[in-house]
């Protein structure tokens, strides 16, 4: 084993064999007569053991931590989405002049349902938060089925509540506004919740994420011709 040697004079370091423990000679450098510690004199550093239970099966620490990956804007997402909302839009325009009679029910749980994961992805590459870690891959695509599909519900929660509420027969004569937003802020608060459970995201942020898919089927229903809200008329009963 090596035997490390600090000159006192010159402050030259080298290493000379065991053998030579306990011996004296010169300095390789400055030729100053040095005494070779021995064995048992050696100071030996170790590197820090790990905290006992701290390592996994193969004896590696599980206290590093995880590096973070950072959250970039990405354009092949932003491209995505502003080809998804032109598609959805001329589709909502050749709609508009249909008749879809009793088709029209169907036609608009087949939109909510086939918008919601894309724009529940597209919501979250943009408003989620660059210093935490992302959601990617297989994840993030289950997370944004889940949160979609949710966001899709909620339309059916809100006809359903309305209809138990008003009656469909006044519900397509039409409600007053505050009858309405009585009814869309409770769905609202939901969507947000949904958000936070699906993507870790806080209250504030979790609205901005489903009222991004509100605003763009209400916009949708208002290219089709419709009312941006069933059942909403401006100065209804």
């Amino acid at each position: 084993m090596a035997i490390n040697v600090t000159c006192p004079s010159c402050h030259a370091r080298f290493t000379v064999g065991d053998q030579h423990a306990g011996k004296t000679g010169p300095c390789p450098k400055c030729k100053a007569s040095i005494e070779i510690p021995k064995l048992e004199d050696q100071v030996v550093i170790h590197a820090p053991e790990p905290e006992p239970g701290a390592v996994d099966s193969k004896g590696k620490s599980v206290l590093k931590p995880i590096r973070r990956k950072e959250a970039k804007f990405s354009l092949n997402v932003f491209a995505v989405t502003a080809g998804l909302v032109i598609l959805s839009v001329a589709i909502a325009w050749l709609l508009r002049n249909s008749d879809l009679g009793d088709n029209l029910f169907w036609v608009l749980t087949t939109g909510a349902v086939l918008l919601g994961p894309p724009l529940a992805y597209a919501g979250y590459s943009f408003l989620k938060d660059p210093e935490l870690g992302a959601y990617t891959g297989t994840d993030v695509a289950v997370r944004s089925l889940a949160c979609g599909l949710i966001y899709a519900l909620l339309w059916g929660v809100y006809l359903f509540v309305a209809n138990q509420m008003f009656g469909p027969d006044q519900l397509e004569a039409g409600l007053a506004p505050m009858w309405v937003g009585s009814m869309i802020i409770p769905i609202a608060l939901v969507g947000a919740g949904a958000a936070l459970v699906c993507f870790d995201l806080d209250m504030t942020t979790g609205f901005f994420h489903y009222a991004l898919y509100l605003l763009a089927t209400v916009l949708l229903r208002a290219v089709m011709g419709l009312t941006v809200l069933p059942g909403l008329q401006l100065g209804g009963a």
